[in-house]
């Protein structure tokens, strides 16, 4: 048998202290999760079944799969309409469920099981603001993640062989990837939002415009899955931009790079200045209690100032963000938008990704995970910054 909490239990309070907070703040009485990132936010480990979590009380974890668990507060069930003969009499007046992601039915279900009394509510955006705010061990977590992808990227250019297409080198991206221990799983918070392993841009494809609302699209290699690589050989000329997936522990980082065969013609290498350039500043200026839009409007403002306006985050079709949370999702709070409400707080994990599409040459730019401190940001992916050169 195994404990069903993998988290120490100071970790485990810690984060269920902050949810709690929010739950009073909202005068939610009760939470009712069911989504696996949630799961593994508050337990350490991924199952079927649910986690009821009282505004005050303890918390009961109830059990489909595996049926190895133990620890306090484990109930198996068969079905949801078996959650309210444990809870007993104290059913809550105020009920959050995961309303953003969990399917209509299920919400359904759930709603029968409790009486007309029970008002239910969004947890949706509870849960997300809290898991912004990371805790001590979750950044640790997130660090490792940011070695361990440095360590990949630094082999990209030795893992290039001449006449190479995009795809023959993200496979062996991925497989080295792989090696060095990266989970594969690329969750990603958001309506469907779907990617593989990487995304590695060669050429003019980078300029395709995709259905995912990401900061670059790409072809893919079939209509099911249309981002990414698409066949594309590898030439000079040609930037090379990977955006390889850093989960190494649950808890991500997000990094890219550029590559290229020679050098690229002036305007990309401005534009990719600029993206770097814009990284520093706002790793300068991003301090807790900065509101995200703010952030957004000093990158946009300098990139009018360079002329590249035409270019940023992407040519044919344009991304509405600079940046985004990081943790057990890709696309967390906060978000660096210009319509954003989010401010920065300590603890914050955000990925910075002001990129450019020049037509002719590809993408260009850079994609670093920054932890927000009271100083400013912290990089925690630290691979050269400059076009690196395939050899």
């Amino acid at each position: 048998m195994a404990q069903l909490l993998l988290l120490q239990e100071q970790e485990f309070h810690t984060r269920l202290q902050e949810v709690r907070r929010l739950m009073e703040s909202q005068s939610t009485d009760a939470l009712l999760i069911s989504d696996n990132a949630n799961i593994y936010y508050l337990t350490g480990r991924v199952f079927t079944g649910l986690v009821y979590i009282p505004v005050s009380g303890p918390v009961i974890f109830f059990v489909r799969r595996p049926v190895n668990l133990t620890g306090d507060g484990v109930v198996y069930i068969r079905k949801p309409e078996q959650i309210t003969e444990t809870i007993g009499l104290n059913l809550p007046a105020r009920l959050g469920l995961e309303l953003d992601i969990t399917a209509y039915s299920t919400i359904g279900r759930f709603k029968a099981i409790f009486p007309d009394t029970t008002e239910i509510t969004n947890a949706s955006p509870l849960l997300r603001d809290a898991r912004s705010r990371k805790t001590p061990m979750e950044i640790d977590m997130i660090r490792t993640s940011g070695i361990k992808q440095e360590r990949v990227y630094r082999r990209i250019p030795h893992l290039y062989r001449p006449g190479m297409t995009d795809l023959e080198l993200q496979v062996e991206i991925e497989r080295t990837s792989r090696l060095e221990g990266c989970l594969g799983q690329f969750r990603i918070s958001g309506d469907s939002m779907e990617l593989y392993m990487a995304n590695l841009l060669v050429g003019d494809n980078a300029d395709t415009p995709t259905p995912y609302d990401f900061a670059m699209g790409g072809e893919g290699l079939d209509p099911s899955l249309p981002v990414g690589c698409n066949g594309t050989i590898i030439r000079e000329g040609l930037s090379v931009m990977a955006d390889v997936n850093g989960n190494y522990t649950g808890y991500m980082t997000d990094m890219t790079r550029t590559f290229a065969l020679g050098s690229l013609k002036p305007l990309a290498l401005k534009a990719h200045q600029c993206s770097i350039d814009i990284c520093d500043m706002i790793a300068a200026k991003a301090l807790p209690g900065t509101k995200a839009k703010e952030l957004y409007e000093l990158a946009e403002q300098y990139v009018r100032e360079q002329g590249l306006h035409e270019y940023f985050m992407g040519h044919k079709q344009k991304a509405g963000f600079i940046g985004h949370g990081v943790g057990i999702e890709i696309n967390e709070l906060p978000v660096i938008a210009p319509r954003s409400r989010d401010i920065l707080a300590e603890g914050n994990v955000i990925a910075l990704e002001p990129k450019f599409v020049i037509p002719g040459t590809g993408a260009v730019g850079i994609e670093n995970t920054y932890l927000v401190t009271a100083t400013g940001l912290e990089c925690l992916t630290n691979a050269p910054q400059q076009i690196i050169t395939l050899e």
